[in-house]
């Protein structure tokens, strides 16, 4: 079993948290005027299509070197649907573009990247979340 942590912190002076995991962050906000938010950061739609999107742009990395292939460009959008009260991701679309250095087709390698996509296929399947108060 792999296990990731990551940890957030409100941002001294603002309404906004700061993210990190090992040495990497990302600062999370709502809009400017929202609850708050100055808009110095990513709400939790954005950073769920970019949970998404990031994961799918990996797993093309490693599909691509399992396969001896390498990949000259890639571009990835996703689209998040929101619906509701309380206000939840109802779809998610994914846009992939890949363009393989020697000009083959990257068909294959979008498959089986798409198959094993951790963040995709974990969102597909449903997962438990807990919250235990610290």
């Amino acid at each position: 079993m792999v296990v990731s942590t990551v940890e957030l912190r409100n941002i001294a002076g603002t309404e906004a948290a700061l993210g990190w995991a090992a040495s990497h962050t990302v600062v999370v906000d709502r809009p400017d005027g929202k609850a708050g938010g100055g808009g110095i950061g990513f709400n939790g739609a954005q950073l769920l299509g970019l949970a998404i999107g990031g994961c799918y742009c990996n797993d093309l990395r490693y599909v691509s070197h399992d396969m001896g292939r390498e990949i000259g460009e890639i571009a990835v959008s996703v689209t998040i649907n929101l619906d509701g009260m309380p206000l939840i991701a109802s779809k998610a679309e994914v846009t992939v573009r890949v363009q393989m250095l020697d000009g083959s087709d990257p068909a294959q390698v979008i498959e089986e990247a798409w198959r094993v996509c951790t963040v995709a296929n974990s969102l597909a399947q449903g997962l438990p979340v807990s919250l235990t108060r610290g």
